[in-house]
């Protein structure tokens, strides 16, 4: 155990590689020129799906058909290389990841002042027992603790194995995910933040908003790392 975490000490005090050009990095994970380099979201956004509007207004999808959720803040366009950060985290165990997004929300000038507290969105238990672990909430921790506010990481679940939200065609992802999940606590007037790690059509964090108001949720914000733009 002491010889496991004197190497662990050590690899956080070594000089590291850029994880995406291998230049000298210091202790960070992207040196400061890919960091810089990263693709951002338009600063006009809908304040709803974080989608571009062109003076940041509501957009027109959500004034037609409001989702559950109330707002969406996000950081990066998931595009070339954000993808491939997301991907190291989830299908790599990079969990080193989950803290540089989490630094890079809070750098950005949308993080939330109020809220009571967070929660991960919840993964399947199949899909749980697969990867080992819950990459929104490798994301969520640090979140939590530097925003000083209570994480829950309990009391709610995905508790249908869908078929994965990625291969099916866009329009078909709301009927896939109806009633994928259910939750067990009373947040009646509570202000909820829910972390991803992606969102793209939104139909999954939709779905965990409507679980979330019909037990009482107040207000439901999703913070996630990357928002995928239509094309």
């Amino acid at each position: 155990m002491e010889v496991r975490l004197s190497i662990s000490l050590t690899t956080l005090l070594l000089p590291q590689d850029c994880f995406l050009c291998a230049a000298a990095a210091g202790n960070d994970l992207l040196c400061q020129a890919c960091s810089n380099e990263l693709p951002r979201l338009p600063e006009l956004r809908c304040p709803v799906c974080a989608l571009p509007t062109p003076q940041g207004e509501t957009c027109g999808a959500c004034l037609k058909q409001a989702p559950h959720y109330d707002a969406t803040l996000a950081c990066f366009n998931y595009l070339f290389p954000v993808d491939r950060l997301v991907q190291a985290l989830k299908y790599q165990h990079r969990l080193v990841v989950g803290d540089f997004f989490a630094n890079a929300m809070l750098a950005t000038s949308e993080v939330p002042l109020r809220a009571d507290l967070l929660m991960a969105l919840p993964l399947s238990a199949q899909r749980l027992r697969q990867r080992g672990f819950n990459q929104a909430l490798e994301i969520a921790r640090p979140l939590a603790k530097r925003l000083g506010l209570p994480l829950q990481v309990d009391g709610y679940s995905r508790s249908i194995d869908t078929t994965p939200q990625t291969i099916l065609p866009w329009k078909e992802r709301h009927k896939n995910i109806q009633g994928a999940f259910e939750c067990a606590l009373d947040l009646t007037g509570k202000t909820v933040i829910v972390v991803d790690d992606v969102m793209t059509t939104g139909a999954t964090l939709n779905e965990f908003a409507r679980t979330l108001k019909k037990h009482g949720a107040a207000h439901v914000t999703n913070w996630v790392a990357a928002r995928a733009l239509k094309h």
